[in-house]
């Protein structure tokens, strides 16, 4: 446990600043992202990432995917790692992903700026439970708290079988679309439509495991939804409720269902 003592962790991703929280290593953090809020005691560390992409907080979604591809044509991240601040924080080991280089710094983007060989690159890029599950087998290892991941992981697993029993007794199963952009409309992908199932929901517009994809609203219609989960990343839910006019007027006239919204932030 001595390495564990004077281990000193960026986490770049939010979903990793949570798991290293949730093996006891609070203490070892020493930087998050600018979209890191979870657990409270997170928020007063220092944050080495900013997006470049500009009026953010004011900007629709569709000017934000817009912006997005753009940089993406040119070949530019839309993050920016604050080098100066994480060098003098010297780190042990750094925590990123090689998943989505829209939701966080890209993998190949950070390992060009951490070019010191004593700072350990761990990445993940799951794609299901199984693969967040392993995730944290794989951070608990790297940390020296091995025996913590595997009872976290036991401790999930079993919540999750508990899920599947409840949902076994509903008396129906609700047909479930979950939207992960607004403007333009983008479906499930990767664990969304196995959690839906897990928790009694038919899943629609999505493959467990695949990528999220574009849609239209005509096969939102065509799929018949009883229930909605609005979780666009990166948008926090008070910025949500604030755009919801972005939402709502592009909704086809006619659709009824139930609407829930919530933050969305392993990205």
């Amino acid at each position: 446990m001595s390495s564990v003592k004077t281990m000193r962790i960026v986490a770049l991703l939010p979903g990793t600043t949570e798991i290293v929280c949730a093996l006891g290593l609070a203490d070892h953090l020493v930087a998050v992202t600018h979209e890191c809020d979870y657990p409270p005691e997170v928020k007063g560390l220092p944050v080495v990432t900013r997006s470049l992409l500009d009026e953010t907080e004011t900007a629709s979604s569709s000017e934000i995917d817009t912006a997005v591809r753009e940089r993406a044509r040119n070949e530019l991240s839309i993050y920016e790692l604050e080098m100066e601040l994480l060098s003098s924080l010297q780190p042990d080991i750094t925590l990123t992903q090689a998943l989505c280089d829209v939701c966080a710094v890209p993998l190949h983007q950070v390992e060009a700026s951490l070019t010191e060989p004593a700072i350990q690159v761990l990445s993940f890029e799951p794609v299901d439970l199984a693969g967040i599950f392993g995730s944290i087998k794989a951070i608990g290892c790297a940390l020296g708290v091995a025996e913590r991941a595997e009872h976290l992981v036991n401790e999930l697993t079993a919540r999750v079988e508990r899920m599947k029993t409840l949902a076994a007794q509903a008396i129906s199963r609700p047909r479930v679309v979950c939207i992960e952009w607004l403007d333009p409309v983008f479906g499930p992908g990767h664990w969304m439509p196995k959690m839906v199932a897990i928790a009694g929901g038919q899943p629609l517009l999505g493959t467990a495991g695949g990528h999220s994809r574009r849609i239209v609203w005509t096969d939102v219609i065509a799929s018949a939804p009883e229930m909605s989960i609005v979780m666009p990343c990166g948008f926090t839910l008070s910025e949500r409720l604030l755009k919801r006019t972005l939402f709502s007027p592009n909704e086809p006239v006619g659709m009824r269902y139930r609407r829930y919204e919530w933050e969305e932030s392993w990205r």
